[in-house]
């Protein structure tokens, strides 16, 4: 596949004319996905991860620019919606995707712009999927995958989760001169980077005075949380249905003190930490196994 420069990038991408187009034809869709895919081959192939970050990053900044944001986070999740599966880094999620039952409910807590929820809806049985996204930005881009996919299984949630109730401070990170909306986040002084940027009040909920959840005919069979480093306040906050409902937690956890409470409240709650090892599941072992991604089975 041969790497296309960033003018070109942009010169493609304009004539889409995205700003105006609620639902983009399949055509538009496949030529940008083929544009996004060849900056990626360009990525995938440089060794400095310095430089292929600044890359990555000058990518974005071309395609906010040539879309707009609010339709490049919808084009975006469109593109990952539809090469997760061929996505390594993801397979762990699939590992998790496989063990949720028939005929439950699910948590998707950071929700993002909808690329795991859709995922989750479509693939499981007669489920429910409670997803919590609560940036503005992050949330429209969602609510208008939702509607592209016509998913009536869905609901979503636009508030922050923790162990108390309130208003909380979000940013969005801005690192030269691009928003970073994967690695929106809580501010709190136990999370010291990434705090420069877009920010914003939202109301701050805990899920185990959620009546909706406490009150839910469905069990909660599985969450899914990816919330930078905030994992843990929410974790606390959701005690109740975790002892109740025995859900499969799928998390994204740092090497860092975040982790280490997350691990002490799962042992604390009879919880064994797996990790997805050549497409099998083994108990994590931390002097063996790097990774941040966790499956933790009750």
């Amino acid at each position: 596949m041969k790497p296309i420069g960033f003018a070109q990038v942009k010169l493609q991408t304009s004539v889409f004319l995205f700003h105006e187009a609620k639902r983009p034809n399949e055509l538009a869709l496949d030529q940008l996905f083929c544009i996004i895919n060849r900056t990626k081959v360009v990525r995938d192939k440089v060794k400095n991860n310095t430089f292929t970050s600044r890359m990555k990053n000058a990518i974005k900044y071309v395609l906010h620019k040539a879309l707009g944001f609010k339709n490049y986070l919808f084009i975006f999740s469109l593109f990952k919606i539809y090469t997760l599966k061929r996505d390594k880094n993801e397979k762990d999620f699939f590992q998790f995707l496989s063990l949720i039952p028939e005929n439950t409910s699910v948590l998707d807590i950071g929700a993002n712009i909808g690329i795991m929820t859709v995922h989750l809806a479509r693939s499981v049985k007669n489920v429910t999927v409670y997803s919590f996204e609560p940036m503005p930005n992050n949330a429209d881009a969602f609510k208008r995958i939702i509607s592209y996919f016509k998913l009536d299984n869905v609901q979503l949630f636009e508030i922050a989760l923790g162990n108390t109730e309130g208003e909380a401070e979000m940013v969005m990170p801005v690192i030269g001169s691009v928003r970073m909306q994967g690695l929106s986040h809580v501010i709190h002084n136990s999370i010291t980077e990434n705090n420069e940027g877009e920010r914003c009040r939202v109301p701050l909920k805990v899920l185990d005075k959620m009546d909706m959840l406490l009150n839910n005919p469905k069990r909660i069979s599985a969450i899914k949380i990816d919330v930078e480093n905030f994992e843990f306040f929410v974790l606390e906050g959701a005690k109740m249905i975790l002892t109740n409902h025995r859900p499969i937690v799928y998390a994204e956890l740092w090497e860092n003190e975040n982790r280490e409470k997350c691990f002490e409240l799962f042992n604390n709650l009879k919880y064994t930490a797996f990790i997805v090892l050549d497409k099998k599941m083994v108990k994590f072992d931390s002097i063996k196994h790097k990774t941040q991604n966790f499956i933790f089975l009750p």
